[in-house]
């Protein structure tokens, strides 16, 4: 299925037509940390920004073919913000820094952030089975799936199968199915036909059904939707206003960014609108590179959670290896990347007609949020994030 396409996986390893101009500069960003705890010590100063390479690597929307872009900097390391391409190829408006996107997987991050601070308040273990919150919605022959191991994608749970599920084969074949209406419960029963792809804990491979299971237990343990409660706990006290849960609405209301995507004959399609049931916990938010980058800020201070639990979110799976072989890249929440020597924790995240990324250095001395609109869901968007990854991190 389109939500949990292997492409998602694929971008956040690596991270982790009309109206193209060149990027256009501008100054501002979120505040900078505000917190009474100290920040871990940067290992060494980072290199001064290349605008000259960041608007070169944003400003290429032919590689892959996007129809926008958008990137802000900031951090202690210096500043930036550009755009290239346009908001919406009918009127043809540039992008502002307010328009809001679909975030696609960093919702995950969200989602992880209220589950670690239940777990903080001691109103869940992590160590407890995922089976003894949410009794009767996985098969009873499933071994214990804990918390952590959703958290960190090393539950094992089978692959999605199905007469529920839709083709989605073609592009025309995606418009087909863009309204289909979706309940977490059937995202559930998708993978309830086993067996387990692995043990618990054994191996790692990036799924979002991992992230539907935590966003139903914040259900279960707070009864209210969670989007609710990422609000009241998240939004609303660090004044993320640009920030939302579409749920049922499958349009982007207020000044936003289009997606759009290739049809089989070459035109062009206009896909933002889009029902994020299909989505939901795993990825169906929206926001703005300003809303994101106050988020990570406050998340990366430890103004949501306390340090020894944060802390979880920069632990990789000890003694544990990706299904591929390769090394393990994803905590509790958040996955990590290495590129010219300097470590980036974040997240990745896509939808049709949509791909992002927020990251970070852990000392916040650089931390960059992407926003670009593909025309193709697949492995060329790789091109977009390793490019503007590898000048954010050049010497």
């Amino acid at each position: 299925m389109s939500r949990r396409a292997v492409v998602g996986a694929a971008l956040a390893g690596a991270a982790a037509v009309a109206g193209i101009g060149p990027a256009r500069a501008a100054t501002g960003g979120a505040p900078r940390p505000r917190s009474h705890l100290s920040p871990p010590p940067p290992s060494s100063p980072l290199p001064p920004l290349d605008v000259a390479a960041l608007r070169a690597a944003l400003s290429d929307l032919e590689h892959p073919e996007a129809t926008g872009a958008q990137l802000r900097v900031t951090g202690s390391a210096g500043r930036w913000y550009g755009t290239a391409g346009v908001a919406d190829r009918a009127s043809g408006r540039a992008i502002r820094e307010r328009d809001t996107f679909r975030i696609g997987s960093i919702t995950k991050v969200f989602v992880a952030t209220v589950v670690l601070q239940l777990a903080a308040e001691g109103r869940v273990a992590l160590d407890s089975a995922i089976q003894r919150h949410l009794p009767g919605l996985l098969p009873p022959d499933f071994p214990p799936i804990t918390l952590t191991q959703l958290l960190n994608h090393t539950s094992g749970l089978p692959d999605e199968k199905g007469d529920g599920l839709p083709d989605l084969s073609t592009p025309e074949a995606i418009a087909r199915h863009r309204y289909d209406r979706w309940t977490p419960q059937q995202f559930v029963a998708l993978v309830s036909h086993g067996p387990m792809k692995f043990a618990p804990g054994s191996k790692q491979e990036y799924r979002g059904i991992n992230y539907v299971l935590l966003a139903l237990l914040i259900e279960r343990l707070t009864g209210r939707p969670y989007g609710e409660v990422i609000s009241s706990r998240i939004l609303h006290p660090l004044g993320l206003r640009q920030t939302s849960f579409p749920g049922k609405d499958p349009r982007i209301h207020g000044a936003h960014v289009h997606g759009y995507m290739r049809m089989t004959d070459g035109s062009l399609l206009d896909i933002t609108d889009y029902d994020q049931t299909s989505a939901w916990g795993e990825g169906e938010m929206i926001s703005t590179t300003g809303d994101l980058d106050r988020f990570l800020t406050a998340l990366f201070s430890c103004r949501l959670l306390p340090p020894h639990i944060l802390e979880r979110m920069f632990t990789l799976p000890d003694g544990v290896r990706m299904v591929d072989g390769s090394p393990a890249r994803y905590a509790a929440g958040l996955q990590t990347v290495t590129m010219n020597g300097i470590t980036l924790w974040g997240k990745t995240g896509e939808r049709y007609g949509y791909a992002s990324f927020m990251v970070a250095t852990r000392d916040q001395q650089r931390r960059a949020v992407l926003s670009f609109n593909p025309t193709h869901r697949d492995a060329t968007q790789l091109r977009m994030t390793q490019r503007v990854a590898e000048a954010l991190t050049k010497g």
